[in-house]
C-alpha cells in the first residue's frame, strides 16, 4: 500500500491506520447527532408533549452549542493536549447520551443536547488534528483526511436509516443510547493508538476570550438559522449585529495577548486564509442548493419524504466514493489545481442545476447533484487538508477549529442567504396571481412560501390542483434557478481569486505525487 506514496516524510504504519479508523467512527457518531434526531422527533413529542419554544431548543441546541464550542475546545486541545480533550469529550458525549436518552421531560433533554453539543465540540477539532500528528507524509495525511471526511458523509447518510431501524422496535432514546458503546471503545483503544501531542508553551487559557467567542458565534448562527426557518425580519440582524460587535471586541482582544485563543497570524499565511475562504464559500453553496432541492423534490415534484431521500441516494454516494478517492484527484492534480478544477466542475454543476431546477427536471436536478459533489467534496477536503497543513503543528488543533467553525457558519449563512433571495422570487412570482376565494390567512400562506401553498391546496379537497399552485411551484423553481446562477458566477469569481491567492503561497506540490 505504501509505494504509491512519494517521499516527505515518515510513512504509517498498522498502528496508525488503525487508529484513523477510530477516529473516523467517533466523527461518524457525532455526524449521525446532527441528522438523527429529526426522524425521533414525533415519538418525543408524543412521550414529552414539549412546546412550539421547547421544540425548536430541542432541534436547535446541539448545533448551536457545537458551533460555539469548537474554537475553544480546539484551542484547549493544543494547550492541555488534543488526545487528553478528545477523551474527555468522548466520555462526556457517552454521559450526555445516557442523560438524553432517559430524558423524561423536555427541559431535561435540551439541557441534555446542549452537553451532547459541548463535548461534540471536542470531537471535530481534536480528530482532525490528531490526523495531522499521526501521519506525516503529505500524500498519506491527504488520504486520511478524505477518510475522515468520509465519515462525516456516511454519518448523514447512514444516520437515518439506523435511527429508523432504530425507532421501529425501540424506544426513542435508542438513538442517542447507540453512542455509549462507541465512545467507550474509543475511550478503551486511543491511549494505545494516538499519539499525544500539545504545546508546552501554549500558556493559559483566557476566560474572557472563551466567553467572547461564544458571544460572538452563538448571536450569529442563532440569528441566520431564525432566518432560514421564518424568512428575513428586521429584528433578526439585532443578533447577528450584537455577534460582530462582540467579535470585535474579540479581535483586538486576541492582538493584545501573549497566548491568544485564536492566533491571528494564522491569516496572514495566504494559503491558510484562502483555503478558509473557499472552505466557507463551499459549503454556502451546497447547503443552500440542497436544502432548495429537498423542498423542490417534495413541494415542486410531489415525492413523497422517502421518495426524496431514495432518489437523492445516488447524489449521496457520490458524496461518500469522492470522499474515500479524492486524494487520488490531489496527488494526480496537485493541491491548487484540484481546488481550481473543483471549483469550476462545482460551478458547472450549479449552473446545469439552475437549468434543471426551471424546466423542473427531476432528473436533471439529480444528475446536476451528482456533478456538484464530483467538484465539492475535493475541493473542501483540500481546502480542509491546507489549512491544517499550513498552520505551525503547534495551532493545528485551533486551524482545525477554524475550519469547522467557518463551515458552520458558511452552512447557517447559505441556507439563510439562499433561502432569503429565493422567498423574494417566490413573492414577487406570486404578486399578480388571482387568489379570490382564499380566506385573508389562505391567501397570505399561498403568496408567502410554496410550503404554505402546498397546505392550502390539499385543505380545499380538490380533485384539480388550483391554477395558482401550478404558479407557485413554477416561482419555487425560478427563485431556486437564481440561486444556482448566483452559486455560479460567485464559484468562478472565487476560483480566480484563489489562483491569485495560492500563486502567492508558494505551496510545496512536490509533495504530492505526480500521478
Amino acid at each position: 500500500m505504501h509505494e504509491e506514496f512519494p517521499k516527505g516524510g515518515q510513512l504509517a504504519g498498522r498502528r496508525e491506520w488503525i487508529g484513523l479508523c477510530v477516529l473516523s467512527i467517533a466523527c461518524l457518531i457525532y455526524s449521525m447527532d446532527l441528522s438523527v434526531l429529526f426522524l425521533a422527533m414525533p415519538a418525543i413529542m408524543a412521550d414529552l408533549d414539549p412546546s412550539a419554544s421547547e421544540l425548536l431548543w430541542i432541534n436547535d441546541i446541539y448545533g448551536f452549542m457545537v458551533s460555539g464550542f469548537l474554537v475553544t475546545m480546539g484551542t484547549l486541545g493544543d494547550r492541555i493536549g488534543r488526545r487528553r480533550v478528545l477523551l474527555f469529550g468522548a466520555f462526556a458525549f457517552g454521559v450526555a447520551s445516557a442523560l438524553a436518552a432517559f430524558s423524561s421531560t423536555s427541559q431535561q433533554l435540551i439541557i441534555s443536547r446542549a452537553l451532547l453539543g459541548i463535548a461534540g465540540a471536542t470531537i471535530a477539532p481534536s480528530t482532525l488534528s490528531l490526523v495531522v500528528n499521526l501521519f506525516q507524509n503529505e500524500a498519506e495525511r491527504t488520504r486520511a483526511i478524505g477518510i475522515w471526511g468520509t465519515a462525516f458523509a456516511l454519518g448523514g447518510l447512514v444516520g437515518p436509516l439506523i435511527g429508523g431501524g432504530l425507532l421501529q422496535y425501540f424506544h426513542w432514546g435508542s438513538v442517542f443510547l447507540i453512542n455509549i458503546p462507541v465512545m467507550a471503545a474509543l475511550l478503551i483503544a486511543a491511549p494505545f493508538l494516538l499519539p499525544e501531542y500539545k504545546n508546552d508553551e501554549g500558556g493559559k487559557l483566557d476566560l474572557l476570550s472563551v466567553l467572547l467567542s461564544l458571544a460572538t458565534v452563538l448571536p450569529v448562527i442563532y440569528g441566520f438559522k431564525h432566518m432560514a426557518a421564518y424568512g428575513f425580519e428586521v429584528s433578526q440582524l439585532v443578533p447577528i449585529a450584537i455577534g460582530i460587535l462582540v467579535g470585535a471586541w474579540f479581535v483586538r482582544r486576541q492582538k493584545k495577548l501573549e497566548h491568544p485563543l485564536i492566533d491571528l497570524a494564522l491569516f496572514r499565511i495566504p494559503a491558510f486564509t484562502a483555503s478558509l475562504m473557499v472552505n466557507l464559500a463551499g459549503v454556502f453553496f451546497v447547503f443552500g442548493v440542497f436544502l432548495f432541492q429537498n423542498l423542490f423534490l417534495q413541494l415542486v415534484l410531489g415525492l413523497s419524504a422517502l421518495e426524496a431521500a431514495l432518489w437523492s441516494i445516488p447524489s449521496a454516494l457520490i458524496f461518500t466514493i469522492m470522499s474515500l478517492q479524492s486524494y487520488r484527484v490531489i496527488n494526480r492534480f496537485g493541491q491548487v489545481k484540484t481546488i481550481l478544477l473543483g471549483l469550476l466542475v462545482n460551478a458547472i454543476g450549479t449552473a446545469a442545476m439552475a437549468i434543471a431546477a426551471y424546466m423542473e427536471s427531476l432528473l436533471g436536478v439529480l444528475g446536476s447533484s451528482m456533478l456538484v459533489g464530483l467538484g465539492f467534496v475535493p475541493v473542501i477536503l483540500t481546502t480542509t487538508g491546507l489549512i491544517v497543513g499550513t498552520a505551525p503543528p503547534e495551532r493545528a488543533g485551533s486551524a482545525s477549529a477554524l475550519s469547522e467553525t467557518g463551515a458552520e457558519f458558511g452552512g447557517a449563512l447559505g441556507v439563510a442567504l439562499l433561502g432569503s433571495i429565493g422567498t423574494i422570487v417566490y413573492r414577487m412570482s406570486m404578486q399578480d396571481v388571482d387568489l379570490s376565494g382564499l380566506s385573508d390567512a389562505q391567501a397570505l400562506a399561498v403568496s408567502t412560501t410554496l410550503t404554505g401553498a402546498v397546505e392550502v391546496a390539499k385543505t380545499l379537497g380538490n380533485e384539480v390542483s388550483p391554477v395558482w399552485l401550478d404558479t407557485a411551484r413554477s416561482g419555487f423553481s425560478l427563485g431556486f434557478a437564481v440561486c444556482c446562477a448566483l452559486a455560479t458566477v460567485t464559484l468562478v469569481l472565487l476560483a480566480v481569486i484563489a489562483r491569485k491567492v495560492y500563486a502567492t503561497s508558494h505551496i510545496d506540490e512536490s509533495a504530492v505525487a505526480a500521478h
